[in-house]
């Protein structure tokens, strides 16, 4: 006869739960049929064995592993580990790993947002330097050349070159400047007034606000 609800009858059908979610997560689509299908071949070929009289254990018969599967599919279905829309089967996760899954995603989403949004900024902040020294090249081309450039000159001494940088603080400050003799090393001591350091791109993008130069849009 057919097994008890509780003993082997228990432990069999949470054997086959275990069987059949599984073969669910395995597919993530599938049917009845398939999984049924499956099982009683995997168990009728030595899953199952026999009870040690040469004959086929009751509780491994096409018949009662179709019904086991059948009740498996209940129970997954109950706990919202799977899904049934008409003959399909779908696996929706176990609840604790969907919600952690559903935490990290989210999580990664946040931090490839803020990825996103940094590098865009980063872009946008290229694309205005770039727009800038092509304006300042633009600029530069209608002013008439020194002298000094004329005569071949150090291009070191005709204004001023890209990069560089401008140490900025109050007008009053005593400000101490040292420098070595090859030029490669300045010192500022500014006694303790506030200070600022910029880069070209700081210079020319304010150049840009006050319009002293025009950009192409």
């Amino acid at each position: 006869g057919a097994p008890e609800s509780g003993g082997k009858g228990g432990k069999g059908l949470r054997h086959f739960s275990m069987k059949v979610c599984a073969k669910v997560e395995s597919k993530g689509r599938t049917t009845y049929n398939e999984v049924a299908d499956e099982l009683v071949q995997e168990l009728s070929s030595g899953g199952g064995g026999d009870n040690g009289t040469g004959t086929p254990d009751v509780a491994y018969d096409e018949k009662n592993i179709r019904r086991r599967v059948y009740d498996a599919l209940n129970v997954l279905m109950a706990m919202d580990i799977i899904s049934k829309e008409k003959k399909e089967i779908s696996w929706k996760g176990l609840p604790t790993t969907r919600e952690n899954n559903f935490d990290l995603l989210k999580d990664d989403q946040k931090r490839l947002n803020m990825q996103i949004e940094k590098k865009e900024l980063y872009l946008k902040e290229l694309i205005d330097q770039k727009k800038a020294i092509e304006a300042l090249i633009e600029r530069n081309k209608g002013k008439p050349k020194s002298s000094s450039a004329k005569e071949g000159a150090n291009p070191q001494f005709m204004g001023v070159q890209l990069p560089f940088l401008v140490v900025q603080t109050k007008p009053d400050a005593d400000v101490d400047l040292q420098m070595s003799e090859d030029r490669q090393f300045v010192s500022f001591d500014f006694t303790y007034n506030p200070f600022e350091i910029h880069d070209e791109n700081y210079v020319l993008h304010n150049m840009v606000k006050a319009n002293k130069l025009k950009v192409k849009k």
